[in-house]
């Protein structure tokens, strides 16, 4: 089993992840300033869960939200069942809190705000943007809260 990711000192930075069939959208905020940005995009493959670990460890992450899809009418669908699966797994291999975020449509809303700006870019922006949409929502519900 991998060990625990342990922190010398208080957590920095709080991550959202955006998971998808094949992709991870990966954001992060810093508790400090409290802004999301995208992170980056990770292949859903033998290296995702070395490759989050890394990035985890790096930027000092002591909170995990991942996205929850819901169908349309708010019901669980495969994603959901999906999201919940990876969390359950995010929480074994890190062992640091992870909490669900409902999201709505936040891969549409990123794709539409990336085709506003106008310049090209890949599906992993997407998947970046989406995980900032999720963190921005998990902020702004629990901005006043201590991590």
């Amino acid at each position: 089993a991998m060990t625990k990711i342990t922190h010398r000192t208080t957590p920095q930075a709080v991550m959202a992840l955006d998971v998808g069939d094949s992709r991870v959208g990966v954001a992060l905020a810093r508790l400090d300033v409290r802004i999301a940005s995208p992170l980056t995009a990770l292949a859903r493959g033998t290296s995702l869960w070395q490759e989050l670990r890394t990035l985890i460890e790096g930027h000092g992450v002591g909170l995990l939200i991942i996205g929850l899809p819901r169908g349309l009418d708010g019901q669980e669908t495969v994603q959901t069942r999906a999201s919940r699966s990876f969390m359950r797994q995010a929480l074994a291999e890190f062992g640091i809190p992870v909490i669900a975020q409902d999201e709505a449509l936040t891969s549409v809303k990123a794709e539409q705000e990336l085709h506003a700006r106008g310049k090209p870019f890949q599906k992993g922006d997407v998947d970046a943007l989406a995980a900032t949409y999720i963190l921005e929502d998990y902020l702004s519900e629990h901005l006043r809260e201590a991590l």
